[in-house]
């Protein structure tokens, strides 16, 4: 069973200007299927099940280029997401993002995975538009 996954996309925008769009948590729910809405530390999740409300701490690194997020959900479970953006010229830059299993039962990992791949690489798409000015 696959326990990661690593996806990136070319952005066709400058680092700076990325990495303040990513790190800024309110514009999750622009790009991103899971998030429904975002305020001050907390965000209602879609899942599976329905929706949920989260605390979110957004820990945003500039000289590093990284963007990583932690999600405690109503159980104490926590979900992390990894990120990294890497500058290819002035204006242009690299944003790839490592996805790890959720934190559900081992029975239900089987698939789970797979299908946030599939959802990523969306959002990925959606990202870049929104970034790029397509949208």
């Amino acid at each position: 069973m696959k326990q990661f996954d690593v996806q990136s996309v070319a952005l066709d925008v400058p680092l700076d200007r990325a990495f303040a769009y990513i790190a800024d948590s309110h514009h999750l729910p622009e790009w991103t299927h899971a998030f429904a809405e975002v305020s001050a530390g907390r965000a209602r999740m879609r899942t599976p099940q329905g929706e949920v409300d989260i605390a979110l701490e957004v820990r945003p690194t500039p000289e590093n280029g990284t963007v990583d997020w932690h999600m405690t959900f109503p159980d104490g479970t926590v979900a992390t997401a990894f990120s990294r953006l890497v500058s290819l010229d002035e204006q242009r830059c690299i944003y790839s993002f490592v996805l790890t299993p959720p934190p559900v039962p081992l029975e239900q990992l089987e698939g789970a995975l797979e299908a946030q791949s599939r959802i990523l690489s969306e959002e990925l798409m959606t990202l870049k538009q929104s970034l790029e000015g397509h949208v």
